[in-house]
C-alpha cells in the first residue's frame, strides 16, 4: 500500500434526514480511506463514501457497544497510520455531545493532522422539522441545549437551573431521565408548560408527542415514545399548533 499522510476528519452527519448533510461533508467522504460511523448516522450517507474505503460501524444500539470509546480512539490512530485519511462520521454535530473534540485531541497527541466539518445539530433541526422554533419573539429569548445524562450516568444539574428560566429547554439523551426532568419543572410551578418529544427526528419513522409538563409522561406511554428522541420544553412548542391553525383558517377562506 502506498504510504498516505495520517489524517482524521470528524464529520457531522446531521440529524437523520439524508439531505441534511453539508456539501463539504460529502466532499470529505469521497476522499476517505476509512470511515468509522455511529448508530445515529443514516446509512444512506455511506453511498457518498469513496468506493475503495474501508467502512466500520462503531456505534451503540440499545446500550450495546460495538466498540468502547477507548477502542474507537485507538482504532482512529491505527487506521490513520496504516491507511491515511480516517473520517469519523457522527450524527448531528460532533461538537454537541458527540465526543468529536475528545477524538481529535487523542489523534493530535499522536501527531495526526485533524480537521472538523460541522453538522446540522438535531437540537435545532429536529424541532424545526416539526415547526417548533427554539426562539420566538415574545415567547423565548434564548435556549438551553442540555444532555439528560452525564458521564456519570446522572441527571445534569443544569436542567434544574434551566427550569428556573424562561428559555426554551432542549434535552438530548434524556428519555431515561424524563420523570426526573418533569419533576424539576413541576417544582418550579410550570405544570402547564408545553412539552414536545420527537423520536427519530427528520426520518421517515419520526414520531411526535405533544403535551404539558403534567401530561407528557402519559403522552409518552400512549404513543410508545422512546430513544432516540429529543425533549423540548417551552412556550415555543405552541407555535406548531398555532401555525397549523393559521394554515387551516387561510385554506377555509380560499374555499369560501
Amino acid at each position: 500500500m502506498k504510504f498516505k499522510t495520517p489524517k482524521l476528519t470528524v464529520v457531522g452527519a446531521g440529524p437523520g434526514d439524508v439531505d441534511l448533510i453539508t456539501l463539504k461533508a460529502i466532499k470529505v467522504l469521497k476522499t476517505a480511506d476509512v470511515v468509522l460511523y455511529d448508530a445515529l448516522v443514516n446509512e444512506e450517507l455511506l453511498d457518498f463514501v469513496n468506493p475503495n474505503a474501508e467502512i466500520i460501524f462503531v456505534g451503540k444500539r440499545r446500550g450495546c457497544y460495538t466498540y468502547q470509546q477507548d477502542q474507537i480512539n485507538d482504532l482512529i490512530v491505527a487506521r490513520a497510520e496504516t491507511h491515511g485519511h480516517v473520517v469519523r462520521l457522527k450524527g448531528g454535530d460532533p461538537f454537541i455531545f458527540g465526543r468529536g473534540a475528545e477524538e481529535m485531541e487523542y489523534a493530535a497527541s499522536f501527531g495526526i493532522a485533524t480537521a472538523m466539518v460541522p453538522g446540522i445539530s438535531s437540537s435545532l433541526a429536529v424541532p424545526a422539522s416539526q415547526n417548533i422554533p427554539v426562539t420566538k419573539r415574545g415567547s423565548a429569548e434564548s435556549f438551553w441545549v442540555i444532555t439528560g445524562t452525564t458521564k456519570e450516568h446522572k441527571l445534569s444539574k443544569d436542567i434544574a437551573l434551566a427550569a428556573k428560566s424562561n428559555a426554551t429547554v432542549i434535552v438530548l439523551m434524556g428519555m431515561g431521565k424524563l420523570p426526573e426532568i418533569i419533576k424539576l419543572f413541576q417544582l418550579e410551578n410550570k405544570n402547564d408548560l408545553p412539552v414536545a418529544i420527537i423520536q427519530n427526528g427528520t426520518r421517515s419513522n419520526e414520531k411526535v408527542g405533544i403535551g404539558t409538563v403534567d401530561t407528557i409522561l402519559e403522552v409518552v406511554k400512549e404513543n410508545e415514545l422512546s430513544n432516540p428522541a429529543i425533549i423540548i420544553l417551552g412556550e415555543v412548542v405552541k407555535h406548531r399548533a398555532a401555525f397549523v391553525n393559521i394554515q387551516a383558517a387561510y385554506s377555509e377562506t380560499l374555499i369560501a
